[in-house]
């Protein structure tokens, strides 16, 4: 019998959606509001831009979540080639070598590793119960002839309430779980995204 925590867990991305179902309307999907989305228009743009291979892995925990990768892979490939870095975007290998690997990280918000790092404002204590899943996204570049890989990383965070008269400060309630994970994931990459454009790595 699992737990009350444990049923909300499994409506997060990372313990796969389709458990947000079995919870009906008694849960709901808030989405860290910390975190915007940073539009391709506002990326530093390379002036001569190259073809790259594009690596996408969702994790849970640091394990590979394959069915998770599948649901936003595409997601992520279109988002990548909207951004106006590269020339071509494909999961296959590129001539010149280039590479870009950019993998999410679904890390439960009690975890000492994770707490560390992440400051959001968000408020606990709320009635009823509430759960915080933590998303580590990191991108990993390797420029052209180029040994030394380019490393960007940013954070964000789904909220889960049962019971709660109201959702965390400082989050947006969203319509259900599947929709705050596109929403975040769209929202975490574009940040890594922009981080990465702004590096002499691209030029």
């Amino acid at each position: 019998m699992f737990s009350v925590h444990e049923w909300v867990r499994r409506a997060a991305l990372g313990l796969m959606l389709a458990a947000s179902a079995l919870l009906g309307g008694c849960a709901s999907a808030y989405l860290d509001a910390n975190v915007k989305e940073v539009p391709a228009a506002q990326f530093k743009k390379p002036a001569t831009p190259g073809p790259v291979q594009l690596l996408f892995e969702f994790q849970t925990k640091g394990v590979r979540n394959a069915n998770a990768t599948e649901m936003l892979q595409e997601r992520v490939i279109a988002q990548v080639k909207a951004s106006g870095l590269f020339t071509e975007v494909g999961t296959s290998a590129v001539p010149t070598g280039a590479s870009l690997s950019i993998t999410l990280n679904n890390v439960p918000m009690s975890d000492d590793a994770f707490s560390k790092g992440f400051l959001t404002g968000l408020t606990f204590g709320l009635a009823g119960t509430q759960v915080g899943d933590g998303y580590v996204c990191t991108a990993t570049y390797r420029a052209p002839g180029s040994n030394t890989p380019v490393v960007k990383q940013a954070r964000h965070a789904i909220y889960t309430t049962i019971g709660a008269t109201g959702g965390p400060s400082n989050a947006v309630k969203m319509p259900d779980h599947k929709e705050a994970a596109f929403q975040m994931t769209t929202q975490v990459v574009s940040n890594v995204l922009n981080d990465l454009s702004q590096d002499a790595s691209l030029k």
